[in-house]
């Protein structure tokens, strides 16, 4: 028989890696803006300006200072 918990988690998606600038950073945690203007926050270390990967509500990297292009569908 089967972990009913682990059935119910496999169903759901995995969390979206994201990308943002840091705008402020307070405690620890990053205030984020995110390419469509909006604002995230997220535990972990980086620098004002820098453009990071997270996910979750924790920053997993650092991301490239590359040109954003948003397509909306």
């Amino acid at each position: 028989m089967s972990n009913l918990l682990s059935e119910f988690r496999s169903l759901l998606p995995d969390s979206p890696l994201q990308v943002g600038e840091v705008l402020a950073i307070s405690g620890g945690v990053a205030t984020l803006e995110l390419p469509d203007g909006a604002t995230a926050s997220a535990r972990g270390t980086a620098t004002v300006g820098q453009h990071v990967y997270f996910r979750d509500g924790s920053i997993e990297g650092v991301a490239p200072s590359l040109t954003t292009v948003v397509i909306e569908i």
